[in-house]
């Protein structure tokens, strides 16, 4: 993948200095593609602008757990401190991305502390998000977690697909096979419905 400059993202370009927008490329990349790899050293933080990407480690014993999934924003930004990745980068459909050099950002940060300021208020949301992934994977049902997932990360109540149910299913911490079947069960029960790529809770 050939990165060309194009302008940013409004909401990327309103958290960096002026001065960081020329070291920032974006390309398009194809479903398959690793940003990065597990144990590799950080050059390049991204700036996921549409698509979707997940973060994973490989167990032990060679299964995958999805650590993160990401359809808009940051992927990568606890890479600013660490010496390594600490998992994976893959790109599960296709999707338009801004790289940020790593070096730079650290320098600019050293040297404006407004700019470090909205850098510690974007990571503020990042772990309020956390939290909320961690209290969904404490609850036992499959249904329980697909509601917390839509009511809390949906808007209204409708959350996006992206690359389907299954990749859905690893973001829960569950079997795609589970999941299917509460999906099909809540369309039954015309609490849930399927349109256009999305979920959407049927509020009655």
């Amino acid at each position: 993948m050939a990165p060309s400059f194009t302008q940013l993202h409004p909401e990327l370009a309103e958290l960096l200095p002026g001065e960081l927008h020329a070291f920032c490329t974006t390309g398009i990349h194809q479903r398959g593609e690793r940003l990065f790899a597990t144990g590799s050293k950080p050059v390049n933080m991204f700036f996921i602008r549409s698509g979707e990407v997940i973060l994973e480690r490989i167990g032990a014993h060679g299964g995958s757990a999805v650590l993160q999934r990401s359809r808009h924003g940051f992927v990568g930004e606890a890479s600013l401190q660490s010496a390594r990745y600490h998992c994976d980068g893959k790109v599960i459909a296709t999707s338009e991305i801004t790289q940020i050099p790593i070096a730079q950002v650290r320098t600019a940060m050293d040297a404006d502390p407004v700019f470090a300021s909205r850098w510690i208020t974007m990571l503020n949301r990042e772990v309020k998000r956390l939290r909320l992934q961690c209290e969904r994977l404490s609850l036992c049902r499959v249904q329980d977690r697909l509601m917390h997932l839509l009511e809390t990360e949906g808007k209204s109540g409708k959350y996006p697909l992206g690359s389907g149910l299954k990749s859905l299913a690893s973001e829960l911490g569950v079997t795609h096979e589970a999941l299917y079947r509460c999906v099909s069960m809540m369309e039954r029960d015309r609490t849930l419905m399927r349109d256009s790529g999305h979920l959407q809770l049927v509020h009655r």
